[in-house]
């Protein structure tokens, strides 16, 4: 199986698990358009896949403002003539109980987990009919299944992709589209890292498999689900946590 060609964008593509989807994309041959708000910021991440040879580049945005999301998708298309591949990755916290969280506090998570995902795919969608095999995946959590202290917007946001996974399945399955979710658990990113370590411990212990996944096990999902050759897997929520919920 190879990707030789396909032209990628993956939002959040420079960092944690966006990058490693970056990365293992474009180590099977694929152009990847990585989203980020800032190339400066992805600076090392660019060199270092540079470095390697890989065809990565920056796509700077909000992927909070449907016009932005727009813009991206037109800049790849004007420069490459298509998408084959879209990853909705990027995503932001802002932890408080329902209590203290205000209005602000909820609509920020909500436009960028949830609705910069529709925004991505409605921008997108025309162009991956085109390719007849477009393949879109998007990337929740297990927080979306199982909801979590202090984390109601992002639970909301990361469930309420599967409701947009599933309807944009049924509606362009016989257009060769495919849409498909992955909810990792706790995966071993830097910001899960600063959790301090007490309570990083405490979170193993409710893991079953007994460790923190790694970003590079959720990029090979998304491989998999990104090849012609995954066709008939459309509309599926796959878990890759460790068995935190099953």
């Amino acid at each position: 199986m190879t990707l030789d060609g396909k032209i990628a964008i993956v939002t959040g593509g420079t960092r944690g698990i966006g990058a490693a989807i970056s990365r293992a994309l474009a180590e099977d041959g694929a152009i990847v358009a990585a989203g980020c708000t800032s190339a400066d910021k992805a600076a090392a991440f660019l060199g270092e896949v540079d470095a390697d040879g890989l065809a990565i580049t920056p796509a700077e945005g909000n992927i909070g403002d449907p016009d932005d999301c727009q813009r991206v998708v037109d800049e790849v298309v004007g420069e490459h003539g298509r998408i084959d591949i879209l990853v909705n990755n990027a995503g932001i916290t802002v932890d408080k109980t329902v209590k203290r969280m205000s209005i602000d506090d909820w609509h920020a998570v909500l436009r960028v987990n949830l609705s910069g995902s529709f925004y991505m795919c409605k921008a997108a969608l025309e162009h991956l009919v085109a390719g007849g095999t477009g393949r879109i995946v998007n990337i929740s959590s297990v927080i979306g299944e199982t909801g979590n202290f202090g984390q109601a917007n992002y639970a909301a946001s990361k469930s309420g992709l599967f409701g947009l996974t599933k309807t944009l399945a049924i509606e362009y399955a016989a257009k060769g589209v495919t849409v498909n979710a992955i909810t990792p658990g706790f995966i071993e990113t830097d910001m899960v890292m600063a959790v301090p370590e007490p309570i990083r411990e405490q979170i193993v212990s409710t893991i079953p498999v007994g460790r923190f996944g790694r970003a590079d096990e959720i990029a090979r999902a998304v491989r998999f689900l990104v090849d012609d050759d995954a066709g008939y897997i459309t509309g599926s929520v796959l878990s890759i946590n460790g068995g935190m919920e099953m």
